[in-house]
């Protein structure tokens, strides 16, 4: 028994997304992002109940919508569906048992934590949610049967990013908080208790609210086909994509439905202003690029601007100047080249007080270094993309082999070596296809063994504000751009998190590392201490919830740092290759990127002078 739809307390933006999902489902969906504890997935569970038995339209009236939970640990055949092995056996003759998509079609499909989902599950959803038809082909058996559902999924953003294809493909999207007033939190807590107490009281309470809801949308799936849009609307549609710079017209196409689908459920055949405005944010949220609040010129440098590579809707931001920063402070301006810190003479830069106290750079407000114009060489570099190999026999650290040769300062970059599994597992329909009639089965059939891995360049960044001694931090940054180069050329993932300020921020969620990102990594500032341990801490959950994602993926780390870091190593560990490059470019070392590198059992690498 679900928690009553029309119970819930607040969340009207979260309630209106899944009532204009339910009178179309041709909306595409909704994507629920916020913290634990912000009500996602008892809303997302009742909205079955609200959904009028007219979606079911190949099932009897009494039959009430479906709704069917794809947990992170499926299956494909789990998914998709399967043959009956019984029905083979004993009569020769393949029989399909349908999976999760058949059993939602009509009704609701759920997936909790969808950021975490299996890429292998994800690539199943974009192909049946773009068709609205399963199809099943194996060893020339072809099956197919209808799959179309209202897709729900809730995400917590800090347990990691969702691929930007499965997030486009859901069209409303509402980010919530769990920040509530005092009475709300009281009156939350009087509906649980109430609810646990009596369940079937409680929602008996709430059974006439429901009723309403669900012939509301009822009477809003009628009127909808006779709802008119004005040019002057679907211009301002248009007008407001453009400036948002979403990709591609699937925000206009689901602004239009979701508009059309308010004004329906208001009663009216016409959209109105209020319509419009009303669900703009829904359809904008997680598509709107943060270069629609960028101003220039459009040269082909900046038409490829870092702001562009950066997922729609993420957790990315710019970092941000702290609220006890000097409002007067500023950084060297985006592609400068002066070695000059901003704030007076060349006495006053951070290169002339090298035998301060590391604690000194704590006070100092953040301040931006451009990438280096000497970037570095990728020969340089001690690692190789063609060398990833992934180690299957253990798909919880995902390690990486490496036959790189010794670094210039440090041990070789290398992997844990494991030991190579027998890939063949057997093809059960196959061979059972293959041996109808006949037991024991004569012959077995295999598998084709999976070939190649994902990668995952994932590059630690230190922010501090020590590393702005001598422009060390733009020197880091170009040993940023460099990887993100090669990760490019070898259509790798990257991501990449920053440590600065006593502070962890997300700068460039995982994916398909971009082409260029120098004026981005322009913008980035660095300030106060160096959080080390607790970067290496958030680092490995990161490698963990990714890791849970795609099982196969291979990493390799790249912690770009100059060590300044006075917190204990002990205990710290990452998974696959790890690199630690050395930006101190000091006569006497006073960081302990070294020890670290040790601590870590990586490989050490210092940054030419």
């Amino acid at each position: 028994m679900h928690f009553p739809f029309t119970a819930v307390a607040g969340q009207s933006s979260f309630k209106l997304a899944l009532t204009l999902a339910a009178i179309d489902a041709g909306i595409g969906g909704v994507l629920i992002s916020g913290p634990r504890g912000s009500a996602k997935s008892t809303l997302a569970r009742g909205m079955a109940d609200i959904l009028p038995p007219a979606i079911v339209t190949e099932a009897s009236e009494a039959q009430r919508p479906t709704f069917v939970t794809l947990p992170l640990g499926a299956t494909t055949d789990m998914v998709v569906g399967t043959l009956n092995l019984e029905q083979i056996l004993a009569h020769q003759r393949a029989q399909f048992q349908p999976g999760l998509l058949a059993r939602a079609d009509g009704g609701v499909l759920y997936v909790d934590e969808v950021n975490l989902l299996p890429d292998h599950l994800v690539d199943l959803l974009l192909d049946v949610s773009s068709s609205g038809i399963n199809i099943v082909e194996r060893d020339g058996v072809s099956h197919q049967h209808r799959a179309q559902f209202v897709l729900l999924g809730t995400m917590n953003p800090d347990e990691g990013e969702l691929r930007a294809q499965l997030q486009d493909r859901f069209g409303l999207s509402v980010q919530l908080s769990n920040r509530y007033s005092t009475q709300e939190r009281m009156d939350i807590v009087r509906l649980r208790e109430a609810f646990d107490d009596d369940p079937e009281s409680f929602v008996a309470k709430f059974a006439a609210q429901q009723q309403a809801l669900t012939k509301a949308i009822e009477a809003a799936r009628i009127k909808l086909p006779a709802v008119q849009c004005s040019d002057a609307l679907r211009e301002f549609i248009a007008n407001a994509c453009t400036e948002a710079c979403v990709d591609g017209l699937r925000a206009d196409i689901v602004w239009l439905r979701a508009a059309r689908a308010r004004a329906a459920y208001c009663g009216r055949t016409e959209v109105d202003s209020s319509d419009i405005t009303s669900v703009a944010e829904l359809v904008l949220e997680h598509r709107r690029n943060p270069s629609s609040n960028d101003s220039g010129s459009s040269s082909p440098e900046e038409q490829g601007s870092p702001d562009s590579f950066i997922p729609p809707g993420s957790a990315y931001t710019r970092p941000p100047m702290r609220s006890n920063d000097h409002p007067d402070s500023r950084g060297l301006e985006s592609g400068s080249t002066s070695d000059t810190e901003p704030g007076g003479s060349s006495s006053d830069s951070p290169s002339d007080t090298t035998e301060s106290d590391d604690s000194d750079w704590g006070q100092m407000p953040p301040q931006v270094q451009a990438v280096s114009s000497a970037t570095l060489n990728s020969k340089q570099l001690p690692w190789t993309t063609r060398q990833l190999r992934v180690r299957h026999s253990d798909a919880k650290r995902a390690s990486v082999l490496s036959e790189t040769p010794s670094a210039s300062h440090g041990s070789n970059f290398r992997g844990s070596v494991a030991s190579s599994r027998d890939s063949r597992s057997i093809n059960w329909f196959s061979t059972l296809m293959s041996n109808a009639g006949q037991w024991p089965l004569k012959a077995l059939r295999y598998r084709r063994a999976r070939t190649g891995s994902s990668a995952l360049h994932l590059i630690l960044l230190d922010t501090s504000a020590s590393t702005l001694q001598s422009r060390w931090f733009s020197q880091a940054k170009g040993v940023a751009l460099d990887i993100a180069k090669q990760a490019y050329l070898a259509r790798e993932q990257l991501a990449i998190i920053g440590f600065g300020n006593q502070e962890i921020q997300m700068l460039l969620p995982r994916k398909r590392a971009p082409k260029s990102l120098k004026l981005w990594l322009d913008t980035i500032p660095a300030a106060g201490g160096t959080p080390m341990r607790q970067i290496l801490e958030h680092a490995l959950q990161y490698q963990q919830s990714q890791n849970r994602r795609t099982s196969s993926i291979a990493f390799k780390t790249y912690l770009v740092t100059d060590g300044r870091s006075s917190q204990s190593f002990k205990g710290l560990s990452l998974l696959g290759d790890v690199l630690v490059i050395d930006i101190e470019q000091s006569a006497v070392k006073r960081g302990r990127a070294h020890e670290l590198s040790h601590t870590l059992d990586a490989t050490y690498w210092a940054l030419p002078a």
